[in-house]
């Protein structure tokens, strides 16, 4: 079995990744609580490979790491790599995005995410990328899911990421491509 440190503090993106991986003989493990690693790449996959290569020379274990966020067409890309930190909770972030927005009738965007897995030493070993398109709505729909998830709409399911069941939105989201490439870049390499 093959340890994979993952680049979060975070139990639940753990478990999210588990469930992406389970067909893999890998155990994942949490990065040490004292280990923070500062996200100053300029794209999602910059951070990706940034939070993979250090947690990996820290603790000389192979290492995967994420970034994903939103990005609007109408607002050149925002919030983006600063997604999470677009405002203090869910619901101000949504706020806010749909304030930002206002009548604006382009509302395409995308929800990207970026992996990156390095080796002990820090060298990238392997990076894959998903991308969903929809549109913003103009309230939020649908109870399920977190952050802009009540207000990102795939016209191709009529329903929210917020409406959609889990394993219909690990199916067809961004984080879902991103894993989906990842595994068959795995198989490929053996």
């Amino acid at each position: 079995m093959k340890l994979l440190v993952v680049a979060t503090g975070n139990p639940g993106k753990l478990k999210e990744m588990q469930a992406y991986l389970q067909d893999l003989n890998l155990e994942l493990r949490l990065k040490p609580d004292e280990l923070e690693i500062e996200e100053t790449g300029d794209t999602f996959m910059a951070n990706a490979c940034l939070k993979a290569s250090e947690v990996a020379k820290a603790t000389g274990e192979w290492a995967i790491a994420d970034d994903s966020g939103l990005s609007v067409d109408a607002l050149n890309g925002a919030p983006g790599i600063y997604s999470a930190r677009y405002d203090k909770t869910d619901a101000e972030r949504i706020e806010r995005l749909l304030r930002e927005l206002g009548s604006e009738t382009n509302r395409q965007a995308q929800f990207v995410c970026a992996i990156a897995i390095a080796s002990s030493d820090g060298s990238i070993f392997l990076q894959t990328e998903g991308i969903c398109r929809g549109e913003i709505l103009h309230q939020p729909r649908g109870k399920g899911g977190f952050g802009y998830d009540p207000i990102f709409y795939v016209p191709e399911e009529q329903q929210t990421f917020a409406e959609m069941t889990p394993e219909l939105k690990r199916s067809i989201s961004h984080r879902g491509k991103a894993f989906q490439a990842l595994l068959k870049e795995l198989g490929r390499r053996g």
